[in-house]
Parts: structure tokens; C-alpha cells; sequence
């Protein structure tokens, strides 16, 4: 089947993660589908016409025009794979053109919006005496919060993806430097700074709120599930957006929003735009330098806001 082959060479070989293999994998089931129901039983009968009227379809449908370009994207790579396996004479997918999208501007929390979400939990210190007296069930549950807390402290601090989160290791953090060792898209490590009170809150989940979660299959992970497993980005995901909900009434965002609020929050604090690429693992410039567009949009925003002639 060439769907699958697909999948598996997109697994071994090209450094994608879990997510964008499932998101190509699906699109192309979806141009087999559409191939199949054209009548089209060979994959060598596949052409140039037959990929953009699936492509017409999903316009049809009124997907964006960035899932289009994306799916478009996952065609080319299919046509691609198939010629290269002598499946298609010629690759159809050269002759797609590339469709233009308009990124959007990311949404940021304001410092004030965001000190009030990481406010939420800070009563909890994690402290043995405290616990001394606490019932099982109480203990879990405060290490729950504990966890929560580096969780957001972490993200904001550093800017790193969800999925790079729940991958941590116990090892991976360096407390004494404050730096976390963090492994990216297309397996290439990175080494992140992060501050003080983030370092307290690892410090006091890793001392006081992990070994009570822990169990035999928790292996080195840093962050833990309830059931001692290592944090899925579902959880993690969860917990963001509790955590923004009990600071209401600042806006609802997920853990990708808290990695565009450190990212503006550092340029408008004068870190460099090479700096920033780098911790936040950007393999190109160009995607960094959306942040500067947000940083001068709040500029405007504030000066039409303030000024008196504005």
C-alpha cells in the first residue's frame, strides 16, 4: 500500500514529528480518496490535473488557505515518494504552484496578564513540614498543583513547544545554570536559559511533588501524569488553559500562545533577534521575525491609545 510505505518513510527518515506525520499522512488518504473515486485504480495514472482537483475540493469544502497550502505540501511530498519509487514516470507535484498565505499575527498576553496567570498557585510551596500531616490523596494532589506550576513557569520562561516539554528528562535540566538541554524538530538539541522563579518551581516539583507521583514506568521523564507515566501534551495542554481560566479575565490561550508571549516579551525587552531564534529553535530567521510585527503592533496600539493626538 502506498499510503503506508508513505507513513514509514515519513517516520524514518525526515526528522517530522508524530503530529505533522499524522496531519500528511491523513491529507494524502484524502487525495487517495479522491484519486480512487475518480475512478483512477493505478497510482501511475496520477496527474498534475487529478491532485489539483482534489486541491479545488478542498477549497470547496472552505478550508483555510494555510490548510491548503499544507495539504498541497503533503501531495508534493507523495508525488515525490511515489517517483522516486518508479511508482509515477514524472512527479506531478512539480507542476503544483506554491500558494501564497497570509500569516496572521500571533496573540500575546501582556506582562501584567501573564504575571496574574503565573500568580495562580504560587500559595503552594511544596514544603515537607506542611505535607507531614497531609492524607495520601492530599499529597497527590499537591504535587499536582506543584507540577502545574513549573509547568507554566517553565513554558513562559522559556518559550519551548509543548511536545519539547512533556520530552524532558530529569537530567536535561541543570539547575545550578538554569538551563534546560531540549531536543526539537528534526532532533536538533538546543540548550535554554530559563529564570529564577522558574528554577523554584522545577526545584520544588522535582523535590517535593514528583517522587510522590512516581512509579516504576516513570523511567527519567521530568514531568509526570497522575499515573506516574510521562505528561502527554493532551494534559499539558489542560493544564494551560486552567491555569489562564482561574486568572480571568485574561484571554484563553494554549501553551503555542504562551511561546509567542515569551518571544515578544523578549524582544520588547531588548533581546536580539538571533538570540531569540535560537532558544526558541526557529531554523529560519524569517519565522522569529513575526515577533517584531506583534511588538510594533502593541507599539501603535499603546501610542493611538495614549496620545493625545494620536
Amino acid at each position: 500500500m502506498l499510503q503506508a510505505a508513505f507513513e514509514r518513510h515519513l517516520a524514518a527518515g525526515r526528522g517530522l514529528s508524530t503530529h505533522t506525520v499524522r496531519a500528511y499522512v491523513g491529507d494524502c488518504a484524502s487525495l487517495l480518496s479522491h484519486v480512487a473515486k475518480c475512478g483512477i485504480e493505478d497510482v501511475a495514472e496520477i496527474d498534475v490535473s487529478v491532485v489539483r482537483a482534489w486541491l479545488a475540493t478542498q477549497h470547496a469544502a472552505g478550508h483555510s488557505r494555510s490548510t491548503i497550502a499544507r495539504r498541497a505540501a503533503s501531495a508534493r511530498a507523495l508525488t515525490a515518494f511515489a517517483h522516486e519509487r518508479g511508482l509515477l514516470a514524472a512527479d506531478p507535484g512539480r507542476l503544483l504552484g506554491t500558494l501564497k498565505t497570509r500569516r496572521p499575527l500571533p496573540e500575546v498576553l501582556a506582562v501584567d496578564e501573564m504575571l496574574a496567570v503565573l500568580g495562580e498557585g504560587r500559595g503552594l510551596r511544596g514544603d515537607r513540614g506542611a505535607e507531614a500531616d497531609a492524607q495520601p490523596g492530599d499529597l497527590a494532589a499537591a504535587a499536582v498543583k506543584l507540577r502545574d506550576t513549573a509547568i507554566m513557569e517553565l513554558l513562559y520562561a522559556t518559550g519551548i513547544r509543548v511536545s519539547e516539554l512533556c520530552g524532558l528528562n530529569v537530567g536535561d535540566v541543570d539547575l545550578g545554570r538554569r538551563t534546560i538541554r531540549v531536543l526539537g524538530k528534526g532532533a536538533k538539541e538546543r540548550t535554554v536559559p530559563f529564570g529564577v522563579p522558574a528554577g523554584r518551581a522545577v526545584t520544588r516539583w522535582h523535590e517535593h511533588g514528583r517522587p510522590e507521583l512516581a512509579a516504576p514506568m516513570s523511567g527519567s521523564a521530568l514531568f509526570l501524569g497522575a499515573r506516574g507515566r510521562r505528561l502527554d501534551p493532551r494534559t499539558a495542554r489542560r493544564v494551560v488553559h486552567a491555569r489562564i481560566a482561574a486568572a480571568w479575565p485574561v484571554p484563553d490561550m494554549g501553551p503555542h500562545g504562551l511561546r509567542h508571549t515569551a518571544a515578544t516579551h523578549l524582544l520588547e525587552g531588548g533581546a536580539d533577534l538571533r538570540s531569540v531564534q535560537e532558544m526558541l529553535g526557529h531554523s529560519s530567521l524569517a519565522t522569529t521575525q513575526i515577533y517584531t510585527h506583534v511588538s510594533i503592533e502593541r507599539l501603535v496600539s499603546a501610542y493611538r491609545q495614549a496620545h493625545p493626538r494620536a
